[in-house]
Order: C-alpha cells, then structure tokens, then sequence
C-alpha cells in the first residue's frame, strides 16, 4: 500500500516504488528515482511547515529561489549532508533521521 501511495504521488512515467521490510514495524522505501522521491518529500514538508520556496531560499542563504526548486522538481538529487539541510530549511523544528539504507 505505502509503495502504491509513493507511486501516485510521484507520478512519473515508469516510476517503481519497492517497501522493504526491516524489523517489527520498521521498514524502508526505495525508487527508481531518487530525484522524484527527494522532490516529493522536500516539497510535502515544505508545504506542509507553511513555508514559501522563497522563505526556504533565505534560511538557505540562497539569493534566488531557483537553486532550491531544482532539488523540489528532481533536477538535481543532494548529498545526505545536504538532504538534511535541505530539510531543516524546508521543515524548521521538525527532525528527521537520514541514513543510508541498509543493504
């Protein structure tokens, strides 16, 4: 079911979504494309802390808002480092936990 919702979300052609169970009530999502699934996960917490593209661009630093809407429309895919500033800009006072999947 979750790998379903991922799938509509993104929305993009050819697009899979796979949930791999981990422990008890623990699990894990990967996609043929990671742009897309850091596009969606920016934009839903950006979205959903009120913020505007430009109020994120200022936390950032950024003079213009373009280079942070590249990472919301899957242009470009950031390091974990930069995932997780990404989200403390986008999500003020939230936390996240960022790792790389275990194999």
């Amino acid at each position: 079911m979750i790998g379903d919702w991922l799938e509509t979300m993104i929305n993009r052609e050819g697009f899979r979504a796979r949930v791999h169970a981990r422990a008890a009530r623990t699990f894990e999502v990967s996609g043929s494309d990671a742009g897309a699934m850091t596009a969606l996960l920016l934009r839903r917490r950006r979205r959903a802390s009120g913020a505007s593209l430009r109020d994120v661009a200022v936390r950032l630093g950024a003079s213009s808002r373009n280079a942070y809407a590249r990472y919301e429309r899957g242009e470009a895919v950031p390091t974990l480092a930069k995932l997780d500033e990404l989200l403390k800009a986008a999500s003020p006072g939230d936390d996240f936990v960022i790792r790389e999947a275990a194999d």
